[in-house]
Formats: C-alpha cells, sequence, structure tokens
C-alpha cells in the first residue's frame, strides 16, 4: 500500500524515521550514562513501543492511563529483550481512586506539591517507589508561547524556592521520603535554555541536591532537530553527574517522533471569497489542534510560502468552527476535488490530542514499515464518534 491508496484522513507514522531519532537519543545515552524516557503525551503510538523500548529506559506518564499503557504496552517487549522498565509519572494532583494501581505500573513518583507528597508519599515508598518532588525554578525561557510556560507567574506548576523553604522551616515531612528532584520548564527548546534553567535549579535548590540520588531535566529538549547543540546538552548532563552524584533523566516526547509523521488528506471542495480556498477532509481544530494552539503553520509536501507558486490556497477544515483554518499554501497547479496533501511532522501532538467535535471522524493511524510498505494499524467509524458520548 503506498499514499495513493490510504484512507484519508489518515496519520502516517514512519518506523525509518522513528528509529533514526531513537538512534540520536541512544547516543546521548552511551556517551553520557544518562536515561531517556518516552513522554507519551506527546507520542503515544503504542505499535511502536516494542521498537522504543529497544532504544530508550521506558516511559514517562501524566496519569493513570500513560501508566498501564506503558506498563501493558512496553513491559513485555523489554523483558523479552533482558531490559527492564522504567515507568514514570507525574500528575499536578493524584486521585485517592487511582493511586492503588498507579502503585501497580509505576516505579518513580513525582509529587507537584508538598502536600501530595504528604498525602500519597508514605504510601508509596512503602511500596518501595522512587519519590520525586516537582520544583519551579522560575526561570522562563520561552518567546511567545506562555500557555507552554510552567514558569509564568501563579503557574500551578511546581514547587518554589520560596515554598520549599517554608515547607522545611514548618518541619513538614517529607524530605526524608526524597530521592529526586524534577523540573520541566522548557518547550521546543535548545540545550543553551536548558544551561540557563540549570543555572536556576543550582542557585535556589542547589543546597538540596548532594542529597538526592536523581534530577528529571523534564522534556521540551529538541533533541532530534537539524542544529540542536548535543555537546552542550551532554555537558549540562555530565554537570549535574560530577557535581553532586546524580543520576540524570530527560522526557521528550517530541524529540523521538519530531519529523517522523504524516497527515493524509484529500480535497473536497474548492471555493473563491477574495482568496481561493480548498475544504480539506481534514480538520485543524480536530486533527491537527496544535495548529490552532500554538499556532503555527504546519510544513506541506510540494507546496510553497503565499505567492511563492502560482495557485495559493487558504487550506481548511469541514467543521462550523470558522477559524478551522491550517493555513496559506501556493502550489504549481490548481487544486482540485479528490487530489490528495500530505502534512509533515504530524506524528506528535496529533493522534493524542485529536477529538470528534462536528461528529468529525478520526483519521485512520497507519505504519510506513522500513521495508517501505504502508500498512493500516487502526480505523475508526462510528462507534467509536458514540461510545465517547451518552
Amino acid at each position: 500500500m503506498d499514499f495513493a491508496q490510504l484512507p484519508t484522513p489518515c496519520y502516517v507514522v514512519d518506523e525509518a524515521l522513528i528509529e533514526r531519532n531513537l538512534k540520536v537519543l541512544k547516543g546521548v545515552m552511551e556517551r553520557t550514562g544518562a536515561k531517556i524516557l518516552l513522554a507519551q503525551k506527546a507520542f503515544s503510538m503504542y505499535a511502536l513501543y516494542p521498537l522504543i523500548g529497544e532504544y530508550l529506559c521506558g516511559a514517562t506518564a501524566s496519569g493513570l492511563y500513560e501508566a498501564r499503557l506503558c506498563g501493558e504496552e512496553m513491559a513485555a517487549p523489554m523483558r523479552a529483550k533482558g531490559r527492564m522498565l522504567e515507568n514514570h509519572i507525574f500528575s499536578p494532583a493524584y486521585q485517592e481512586k487511582d493511586f492503588q494501581e498507579i502503585l501497580r505500573y509505576c516505579d518513580h513518583i513525582v509529587f507537584n506539591s508538598w502536600n501530595q507528597l504528604e498525602r500519597f508519599g508514605r504510601q508509596a515508598k512503602e511500596t518501595g517507589k522512587s519519590i520525586g518532588l516537582r520544583i519551579n525554578p522560575e526561570c522562563s525561557t520561552q518567546e511567545g508561547h506562555a500557555i507552554y510556560d510552567p514558569c509564568a507567574p501563579g503557574s500551578r506548576l511546581g514547587v518554589t524556592q520560596d515554598g520549599f523553604q517554608r515547607a522545611l522551616s514548618r518541619g513538614r515531612e517529607g524530605l526524608s521520603w526524597l530521592d529526586g528532584l524534577h523540573f520541566h520548564t522548557l518547550c521546543e527548546q535548545d540545550s543553551d535554555d536548558l544551561e540557563k534553567t540549570l543555572d536556576a535549579v543550582e542557585e535556589k535548590f542547589g543546597a538540596y541536591l548532594s542529597a538526592m540520588k536523581w534530577i528529571n531535566f523534564g522534556g521540551g529538549h529538541h533533541i532530534t532537530r537539524e542544529g540542536y547543540d548535543i555537546p552542550r546538552l551532554e555537558r549540562c548532563i555530565r554537570r549535574m553527574q560530577e557535581k553532586y552524584g546524580l543520576t540524570v533523566y530527560l522526557e521528550p516526547g517530541e524529540a523521538v517522533a519530531l519529523n517522523a509523521g504524516f497527515l493524509v488528506t484529500a480535497v473536497l471542495e474548492t471555493l473563491e471569497n477574495g482568496i481561493n480556498i480548498a475544504i480539506l477532509d481534514a480538520s485543524a481544530a480536530c486533527h491537527m489542534p496544535d495548529v490552532l494552539e500554538m499556532p503555527y503553520r504546519p510544513p506541506l509536501l510540494e507546496s510553497g510560502q503565499p505567492g511563492e507558486k502560482a495557485f495559493t490556497y487558504r487550506l481548511a477544515g469541514p467543521t462550523c468552527l470558522a477559524g478551522d483554518c491550517i493555513g496559506d499554501y501556493s502550489f504549481a497547479h490548481p487544486l482540485h476535488p479528490g487530489d490528495r496533501l500530505c502534512f509533515g511532522d504530524m506524528a506528535i501532538y496529533s493522534m493524542v490530542k485529536n477529538n470528534t467535535f462536528n461528529g468529525m471522524p478520526l483519521p485512520a493511524i497507519a505504519l510506513r514499515r522500513k521495508s517501505g510498505e504502508c500498512v493500516i494499524v487502526r480505523e475508526f467509524g462510528y462507534q467509536d464518534f458514540r461510545e465517547r458520548l451518552s
């Protein structure tokens, strides 16, 4: 099966491109001794978990369901290869009804506050789990994406230096349970921002690092992007290892599947209203929500910037949302109903965030194997839409 035979819309993930990224990440681990985990919030295509488990140390979850997915889909393939899975979890707040099951699947549990640590920490410690606390170094390094800045004023994510010290001055229980500190402040950034963040971490929390076993740098590291400064990243890792004797964890999501997926879509209709418009069977609102949330203009194969080629179109989805627009692109030839288009970098934050607004069908999911063969892994229909409702 090739792209022309796929149903549309359809996500296509390229196994060879995933493996290319994994080899880059494994190289960092081999040279430094750091441990890298898949952040499932960005990419949860479990058909590829056996492959990911060959290269990485495991995965990290944002809640029970992701933790269970990792435990059920990645653990067995890793054991078959003689490797042990690491299954980490962080949540801003855990629920009593979920926590026993979380303990079943996870070996590292990171808490967001002293209250959460004291509520659940003893139970986790008594069952042999490694316990962490998320810290907020209050060091914003992002530009233009405030929604993704955990260090913004009033952030609910992580304990600040002041909060950490106040808790200790009041003799709060929990410090003796801690094995590690966790921070996650980056989003699609290079290692110079990590280095700046580490300066803030050392300044505000350095007094406690020698008592810890590990530190987790979180995600947002664009390690597999062309031009990323890997030597600087490795210096940051060694800095924490050599100065404090810490095991270093990283949990990238995007870097695992960056530029390794596509969204194949078909033109349904064209019209003109001051500009040429093409309605696709793929929706920004439903199938590529980060296009509107970030916002950003996704890459599109064989297209150009507006006006660069002879025919410019505004590509839009078929929902009733007036702003369901993907972006303006130019083409060498006019678009017609039935034409196929292929968006790039659609493995990350697509399948994990899509929805069925307006009763939109979910895209099929296909895997392009290293042999070049394309196979459909999953298709969705009316029942998938219906079962989400009541």
